[in-house]
C-alpha cells in the first residue's frame, strides 16, 4: 500500500485532484501548520507553551534555478531572524533541504547557501538541521556536511534506518561529533538499497538508537513507534543516560497525546512543524506512512 501511494502520488492528475479536493483539506491542515511563516510561528509559540520544542521546516525541494536557491536561502535567514524575536526563540530551530539550496544544480552552490544560513543561525545562537532526502543524495549530503562541520558546529543531519548503508554513515558522523536525527525513512527505494520489510527496518532502528544513546552526543530519536520509544527509555535508564541527554522528535499533527505525555514525564520532545504552499511531496509521504488516512478518503469519495 505504501509503495502504491508513493507511485500514484507522482501522477500530475493525482496531484491536481488532491490539491483541489475538499476531502483532503482536513488532512492537509492536520499535517501542515499553514502557508506562511507567521502562522508557523504562532504554532511554535503554542507548542512551546505546552513544554514542547520545535523545528520549523519551510516546505520545498528540488529547486531548478539559482534564483530559486537564493530565494530559499533568504527565506531560511528570515525564519532565523523571526525566531530570534519570538517568545519561543529558546525552543525553536529550523530544518532545511539541500535540494532546496540548489544541490541538483551545483554542489558548491548548495554548500555556500548552507554556510550562509549557518552563519546567521550562529549570530542568533540557533541550530540548523539538514534533512536527508532520497538515497541518490546521501553521499553528496554527507560530503557537504563533513566539509561544513569542520568550521560550523551549529548543524547536524538525518540518517534513515531503512537504508542498508546507514550503520557506516552513522559511524562516520559520530567520529565527527555531529548530532544525528534518526528516522526510519519515507522515500520509495529499491530493495537492494533499503530494507523492504518493516521488521528489518525496526530492528535496524533499535540498534542504531542504542548506538546513538551510548555515544555521549546529543541526538534525536524521531519516531512515533511506542514500542521503540519504550525500548529507548528502558535502554537509557539501564545505561544511566539522563532524560535531557537526547530528545524524542515527532511530526506536527501526529500522536499529540504521546508528545505531551513524554514531555510531562521529563523528556525533551521536539515537534517538526512544516509550513508553506509547496506541501504536496511532504503530504504524500505522510499519507504513505499511514495508509488508513487514504482508506478514510476513499470511503468518503464512494459515499459521496
Amino acid at each position: 500500500m505504501r509503495a502504491l501511494i508513493l507511485k500514484l502520488a507522482h501522477h500530475p492528475s493525482v496531484e491536481r485532484f488532491v490539491r483541489g479536493s475538499r476531502l483532503f483539506r482536513g488532512l492537509v491542515r492536520r499535517f501542515i501548520a499553514g502557508d506562511d511563516l507567521q502562522t508557523a510561528l504562532r504554532v511554535s509559540e503554542e507548542l512551546a507553551q505546552r513544554g514542547l520544542l520545535v523545528t520549523l521546516d519551510n516546505l520545498g525541494e528540488n529547486t531548478t534555478t539559482v534564483e530559486e536557491a537564493q530565494a530559499a536561502k533568504e527565506t531560511y535567514i528570515a525564519m532565523l531572524r523571526a525566531i530570534a524575536q519570538s517568545p519561543a526563540a529558546e525552543s525553536t530551530n529550523i530544518s532545511i533541504k539541500l535540494t532546496q539550496c540548489g544541490l541538483d544544480l551545483d554542489v558548491d552552490l548548495a554548500k555556500r547557501v548552507l554556510e550562509e544560513v549557518l552563519d546567521v543561525a550562529a549570530e542568533h545562537r540557533n541550530f540548523v538541521r539538514v534533512d536527508m532526502e532520497s538515497s541518490a543524495y546521501v553521499d553528496r549530503t554527507l560530503d557537504i556536511m563533513e566539509a561544513v562541520f569542520s568550521q560550523r558546529k551549529n548543524t547536524g543531519t538525518v540518517l534513515q534506518s531503512y537504508l542498508r548503508r546507514t550503520p557506516q554513515d552513522l559511524e562516520r558522523l559520530l567520529r565527527l561529533g555531529m548530532r544525528i536525527r534518526l528516522v526510519k525513512g519515507a522515500y520509495l527505494e529499491p530493495p537492494e538499497i533499503a530494507f523492504p520489510r518493516k521488521s528489518d527496518v525496526d530492528r535496524a532502528y533499535v540498534e542504531q538508537t542504542e548506538r546513538l544513546l551510548k555515544s555521549g552526543l546529543y541526538h534525536a530519536i524521531a519516531t512515533h513507534d511506542e514500542r521503540i520509544i519504550r525500548h529507548a527509555q528502558e535502554f537509557a535508564h539501564r545505561e544511566g543516560i539522563p532524560k535531557d541527554a537526547f530528545e524524542f522528535q515527532m511530526l506536527y499533527g501526529i500522536r499529540r497525546d504521546l508528545q505531551e505525555s513524554l514531555a510531562a514525564d521529563g523528556y525533551r520532545v521536539r515537534v517538526y512543524v512544516p509550513f508553506g504552499d509547496r506541501w504536496y511531496p511532504y503530504f504524500t509521504r505522510r499519507l504513505a506512512e499511514r495508509p488508513a488516512n487514504v482508506l478514510f478518503i476513499l470511503k468518503a469519495i464512494f459515499r459521496g
